[in-house]
């Protein structure tokens, strides 16, 4: 095991302060009872106070950890000696605990035969200890492991399992804990005494959960497909052999294709980009989880950074998935000497994740202003494409007020004269052509006409004034920026 090999590995090398960041303190247990060979563990936690670490046989019940640590400084008592230390960052605004903390760690430096190991399901270092502390994060099960966890659980219980649901469970899995794995197994034999395609919903369901905990990533229910968007063949095409690659990702990298990166989709206000990154879930056949940079900020120093790699690990884990990131300039704003420097932090370790990525995480990353985008996030091996979308042509006008009206009024669709529409909607966006025909039906029920009629669209379309209008310039700006930057178009 990863955790096991490095832990060890940091003890011999004389590490004198290892934070493993970790919930799962069992396992965690289990891990340093076997890296402890014959030394002698000592504990202390929050429930028990100060005891023995494999026993948790109580030395001194109930004390404190200051106290704790005041005494085992004093008398040396941690000479070939474990300290394991849980819950350790609810204390670290104590002066007491960082003293004596800084004490050991010196101690060790200097020769004493010892360890601290510091198991926290929350990351938090005092700056007083930096220099002493090195941190590991306790990994998520590999597909493997996973496979080999359900076997043995499979086996345990009595219960088959086929080869092809172990494959889709172990992959469902991915980005789950070992011991939320074993609740849900135990859960999904619960259920009905036997494991089913059904138990996937359950899984799906629990990964749900874990990300609204995350509270930085948003698992966006899927309902767009492909036909709901009028026109951008390009684009659709493009994400259309992307799939074909992302559903067979192993044959494909074993044939020498490189793992998809992801797409950034930049043009013209509401002409459909986060369409686009819904559709592209459906039709990769996996989650959506949208990354809100808003959330990633954190008001401590060092937080905002931590969300950030807490949410590139969260979808590494879950992994293959999509993740999209809406308006990419607002994140990412200022990076070029004005942004403040926790951006430009954030900025580096997003830009070093997408050229660095193995996993299959495909970003779709949409953008309003691309001029507002550092142009290091534009070079070749960020993005495997860069899309313009511009505002709807005559035939992209057609289809989305097609699909408009066939969704609200799919009885009236034939007897309205979609050519008129068109060429009266010149310079509208997708979102504008979806306002006018809401506008259009409603204006339908309330004069009580008991259909919509091509007059009830024309009105609203005298009613609206489109994007072109009133964004001219600025849109007439962009649309030189992208052509003379190249960038392809998403539509024919």
């Amino acid at each position: 095991m990863h955790i096991k090999r490095t832990l060890n590995s940091y003890v011999d090398a004389g590490y004198p302060i290892i934070y493993i960041n970790s919930f799962e303190e069992t396992k965690v247990d289990s891990i340093v009872s076997s890296v402890m060979g014959g030394r002698k563990g000592l504990e202390w936690n929050g429930s028990q106070g100060f005891c023995d670490f494999k026993t948790k046989k109580d030395f001194i019940a109930g004390k404190g950890l200051a106290d704790t640590l005041s005494l085992l400084c004093a008398d040396n008592e941690l000479d070939r000696k474990y300290l394991v230390i849980k819950d350790a960052h609810l204390f670290f605004e104590d002066p007491k605990v960082i003293t004596c903390l800084k004490s050991i760690a010196l101690k060790i430096s200097q020769g004493l035969d010892s360890v601290v190991i510091i198991v926290s399901s929350v990351l938090k270092l005092p700056k007083e200890l930096e220099k002493f502390i090195t941190i590991i994060e306790m990994d998520y099960p590999d597909q493997n492991e996973i496979k080999t966890q359900i076997t043995s659980f499979s086996e345990e219980q009595g219960v088959s399992i086929s080869p092809e649901l172990l494959e889709d469970m172990s992959m469902a899995f991915k980005g789950l804990t070992e011991f939320e794995i074993d609740n849900l197994l135990a859960a999904a034999l619960a259920d009905d005494g036997m494991f089913s395609r059904s138990d996937l919903k359950l899984i799906f369901e629990q990964k749900q959960q874990m990300i609204m905990k995350s509270g930085i990533l948003e698992m966006i229910p899927l309902k767009e497909r492909p036909e709901d968007i009028g026109g951008l063949e390009n684009l659709k095409s493009w994400l259309e052999r992307k799939s074909k690659v992302f559903k067979s990702i192993n044959k494909a990298v074993e044939f020498g294709v490189n793992m998809p990166k992801g797409v950034l989709i930049a043009g013209v206000p509401g002409c459909g980009k986060s369409l686009c990154a819904k559709v592209t879930a459906q039709m990769f056949d996996v989650p959506l989880l949208r990354l809100d940079m808003g959330k990633i900020m954190g008001k401590y120093v060092g937080e905002s950074e931590e969300n950030m790699r807490k949410a590139i690990a969260l979808a590494e884990a879950i992994s293959p998935c999509i993740l999209w990131i809406d308006e990419l300039e607002k994140a990412f704003a200022g990076v070029n000497g004005t942004g403040n420097e926790v951006t430009v932090r954030l900025f580096g370790t997003f830009l070093t994740w997408m050229q660095e990525k193995t996993s299959s995480t495909f970003v779709v990353a949409t953008a309003n202003d691309i001029t507002k985008l550092p142009p290091e996030l534009m070079r070749k091996g960020r993005f495997d494409e860069i899309f313009y979308v511009g505002l709807p042509n005559p035939d992209e006008r057609r289809k989305i007020f097609e699909i408009h009206i066939q969704k609200r009024r799919k009885q009236d669709l034939s007897s309205i004269d979609i050519s008129s529409l068109v060429s009266q909607t010149e310079g509208y966006s997708g979102a504008d052509v979806e306002g006018v025909v809401i506008d259009a039906v409603e204006s339908a029920f309330v004069d009580g006409s008991g259909a919509l009629r091509t007059e009830h669209i024309n009105t609203a379309i005298r009613n609206t004034h489109s994007l072109s209008e009133i964004m001219k310039e600025s849109l007439t700006n962009l649309s030189k920026e992208y052509e003379s930057r190249h960038f392809k178009s998403a539509s024919k």
